[in-house]
């Protein structure tokens, strides 16, 4: 079993900056792309960035050069660092894992969410 947990979450005015953190625990060899994702009530989940093991990233065109995706493959850990925000990066945003497994022969586990943490920015 792999779980995440996320941190870094809270409330903080328009021009600020936050730092999120997502940990993956459990029996893990191997972590394929980790990414965020936000979601705000009535609409759908909506990609931030992912980032695969090798280092490469990908960014919704709404925060690039204000977010920094980065990664501790030691840790199995995913940062996400959000600058210059705005109150429409108000949401929930969720940690994700495209695929995990235990051991180098292990099935892989696909798609895997942490519980969210809620990021409020106020104007």
């Amino acid at each position: 079993q792999v779980q995440l947990v996320e941190s870094g979450g809270g409330l903080v005015q328009a021009g600020g900056s936050l730092r999120l953190s997502c940990a993956a625990s459990g029996s893990i060899f191997s972590i394929n792309a980790m990414g965020w994702y936000r979601q705000t009530p009535g609409k759908q989940r909506e990609l931030v960035a992912t980032i695969t093991s090798g280092g490469i990233t990908n960014y919704a065109d709404s925060v690039k050069d204000r977010f920094t995706i980065s990664r501790d493959n030691a840790k199995n850990t995913v940062y996400l660092q959000m600058n210059s925000l705005k109150p429409e990066d108000t949401a929930v945003y969720y940690c994700n894992v495209d695929r995990a497994r235990a051991s180098v022969s292990g099935a892989w586990r696909l798609d895997i969410w942490g519980q969210g943490t809620q990021v409020t920015v106020s104007s």
